[in-house]
């Protein structure tokens, strides 16, 4: 049984487990609220599926891409929680859950995942297909662009269906995990996937004071 959460994009929190699918998922689109709400959606997965931390077997962290002020959210509460717990955080690339749900849906075949960067740019992941375990197969490492580039015919994977999504279920995040443990696959490396410098940095130096 694992505990799930992302913020790459809104906030969402589930438990999950193998054979019984999403116990408890927690979700809210609002990109400004992470911090505040993760905590309570943390304590209402754990009530509603009427478990303790000692009950889980890992906790679950979306990776990203996202945005370097919401993504570190997620990170940073699933670190946390993991570590008070005991238990093992097991990293995942946010887009392989939304990918997966996808593909759970009936969808064959090659699929682009998109989700919004801000800055006037976008984060995607290209998929050939759903392995035998249905998880999703990525063609390669998550990118950032410009919208234009992806609609340019010279593009690597021009012409492939496109998925442009808004949230990342948890829930689905925690299902890519427990899959990927039953099948002996990877899980990501333990890194944010910010894709670029956040959004506020710090001064190179004191600042001068004009006299």
């Amino acid at each position: 049984m694992l505990l799930a959460i992302d913020t790459s994009a809104g906030t969402s929190v589930a438990v999950v487990d193998l054979t019984r699918g999403v116990l408890a998922e927690r979700g809210e689109n609002d990109t400004m609220r992470h911090a505040e709400i993760v905590g309570p959606f943390i304590l209402a997965c754990l009530h509603e599926a009427n478990i303790t931390p000692a009950d889980l077997s890992g906790v679950v962290g979306g990776m990203g891409p996202g945005p370097f002020t919401g993504l570190r959210v997620g990170i940073a509460s699933a670190r946390v929680f993991a570590l008070g717990a005991g238990k093992p955080l097991v990293p995942v690339i946010s887009h392989d859950a939304i990918a997966y749900g996808h593909y759970r849906r009936g969808h064959r075949g090659p699929l682009v995942v998109v989700t919004d960067a801000r800055r006037r740019e976008i984060y995607w992941s290209a998929y050939t297909a759903a392995d035998a375990a249905g998880l999703p197969v990525r063609a390669g490492a998550p990118g950032l662009a410009k919208p234009a580039q992806l609609d340019d015919p010279a593009w690597l994977h021009a012409g492939w269906p496109r998925l442009d999504a808004a949230t990342v279920s948890a829930g689905e995040l925690g299902l890519v995990a427990e899959l990927s443990y039953a099948h002996q696959r990877p899980f990501a490396a333990n890194e944010p996937l910010y894709l670029r410098s956040p959004d506020v940095t710090l001064s190179a130096g004191p600042k001068r004071v004009s006299r």
